[in-house]
């Protein structure tokens, strides 16, 4: 794999002077100043790369990457220190030294983790901030990129269109997901259903492991290989960077949103949507949005079914496709509005038409959210479990301030030919759609998958199952585990044990060491 870094621990004596504000009262404020010192006699690092309580930046700093409005709060457990990576070497030493010290890390690449875990644990546990590794070599000649973990979607999609206009990267819609978690978990997006998910166009990876070595797809087995691709990094080593395969796009696409309310018919709109577009041509994806509006009475609440596209060429060709497929959508030509393919990530990322595609490279895309999601919808929901829907979503939308909505995303086309073995993400043939909202997860249980539930690791659930801070249940494990990957949980739990046996990456919907499965 392309890397200019020696794949060899270096480790580098140098003075570090930590000023702190407090000395060991504890055993835990003991190996925290034992972690300290283990970096500074170990490590090449330099002091503005380590932040601790006392530092006057240390809350900017841990705020910085909380993408979840939820965990903004002082309740929030916090971090003893936070160490921001400039080298893969100085991943390394914070690895050993936290593993030899008896600190957990927490690793965050840029915080949308859904449920906080990147940077929140009730042990005594330390950050890893991956934002400084935030380098991106695109090779158009040999259609392949490295992107470090550290570095946004949003920054990937703006590097390679600058180097060519008819290529691409299937990721996600946020332009300031980063790459670290958003791969590791599958990374889902609107080119899916014709290039699959970002996993499935992954071709190299540079780890660091629990021992501290650095392995790339060559030293690493298969299994190690075959787990980080959709069974979340964070379980296995910490993720350093990628090689990721180039796919081909034209240089026009084509985007639309064509919204109904419920008296223009959305109910029946949707209800086709739910039929047709799993099935549509594999350049056409079309996403189902369901959102709470303002009526025109005072404290009146309405829905309104917004149907987003991204068409992978022009108009002339998608008009009479989807009219002959899907004619209640009603689309035209002017609803359609060509463009380039960055210039659709720009649309799909929610700002208006003309918005200057430098927009990518923010890292902090407005302010953070509260969000929580569910996922997973197999079979078709009658019309009247839609108006449901609707009405359990005015009604969420009369106790809340924030803004409700629920977004379906459909499946099919490159994602139905992909075995559910192929990489450690497993929802692929038979599934419908996939859906994103809290408090919808019992409700929709006559629609849904069953035996297990399932759920996708990139929109983690806490609520699904959790095992303690401290330690990884196999037995709680198995219950998040299954939903997240299916008959793939088994075999993720014999990677850890061959890759991780001490349990050192671990978090509360971690991966458990299984030792005994034949």
């Amino acid at each position: 794999m392309k890397d200019s870094n020696s794949a060899t621990f270096q480790l580098v004596t140098i003075v570090l002077f930590l000023s702190l504000s407090w000395r060991a009262t504890s055993d835990s404020s003991s190996q925290v100043d034992k972690f300290l010192q283990c970096l500074a006699n170990n490590s090449a690092l330099m002091l503005e790369s380590i932040y601790t309580p006392s530092n006057s930046s240390f809350e900017n700093a841990l705020q910085a990457y909380i993408r979840n409005r939820r965990f903004l709060t002082p309740e929030t457990p916090k971090p003893v220190a936070i160490v921001a990576p400039n080298h893969v070497s100085h991943v390394q030493a914070t690895v050993i030294c936290a593993k030899d010290n008896g600190v957990q890390i927490r690793v965050r690449s840029v915080g949308h983790d859904y449920e906080g875990l990147s940077y929140r644990s009730n042990v005594t546990f330390v950050i890893l901030d991956m934002f400084n590794l935030r380098s991106i070599d695109v090779d158009v000649d040999n259609e392949v990129a490295f992107v470090q973990a550290g570095a946004t979607i949003g920054k990937l999609y703006y590097k390679i269109a600058n180097e060519s206009k008819g290529h691409a990267y299937p990721a996600g819609v946020c332009p300031s997901l980063g790459t670290g978690g958003h791969f590791s978990g599958g990374g889902y997006g609107n080119m899916m259903r014709k290039y699959g998910l970002s996993v499935d166009n992954i071709l190299d990876a540079q780890v660091v492991g629990a021992d501290g070595n650095i392995l790339d797809r060559a030293s690493m087995s298969e299994d190690l290989f075959w787990a980080i691709r959709g069974g979340g990094g964070a379980s296995f080593a910490v993720i350093v960077s990628w090689k990721i395969k180039l796919v081909q796009v034209p240089e026009k696409v084509t985007v639309f949103t064509v919204p109904f309310t419920l008296e223009q018919g959305a109910t029946d709109v949707a209800f086709k949507w739910q039929q047709v577009a799993p099935k549509l041509p594999e350049d056409l994806y079309i996403r189902q949005i369901a959102s709470v509006i303002n009526g025109s009475c005072p404290l009146e609440k309405k829905i309104l079914v917004s149907f987003m596209g991204l068409f992978l060429g022009e108009a002339d060709k998608l008009v009479p496709l989807v009219n002959q497929s899907f004619p209640e959508l009603n689309l035209t030509k002017e609803d359609c509005k060509e463009m380039s393919w960055l210039e659709s990530t720009v649309y799909w990322a929610g700002f208006p038409v003309g918005t200057p595609v430098q927009v990518l490279l923010n890292r902090t895309q407005g302010a953070p959210n509260i969000f929580k999601v569910k996922s997973d919808v197999k079979t078709v929901i009658p019309k009247e479990g839609l108006e449901t829907i609707w009405q359990m979503l005015i009604g969420m939308g009369n106790t809340s301030a924030a803004n409700i909505s629920m977004q379906w995303n459909p499946y099919g086309g490159k994602m139905s030919e992909i075995p559910e073995s192929s990489t450690a993400f497993p929802h692929r043939s038979g599934n419908l759609f996939l859906i994103q909202l809290r408090d919808m997860y019992d409700r929709m249980g006559p629609f849904v998958s069953k035996d297990p539930r399932e759920a996708f690791l990139n929109y983690r659930d806490i609520d699904i199952g959790s095992s303690p801070s401290d330690q990884t249940n196999f037995t709680h494990a198995q219950v998040y585990g299954s939903k997240y990957f299916k008959d793939n949980f088994q075999r993720l739990t014999m990677v850890k044990a061959e890759m991780d046996p001490s349990n050192f990456f671990k978090n509360e919907q971690s991966i458990p060491p299984n030792f005994n499965f034949k």
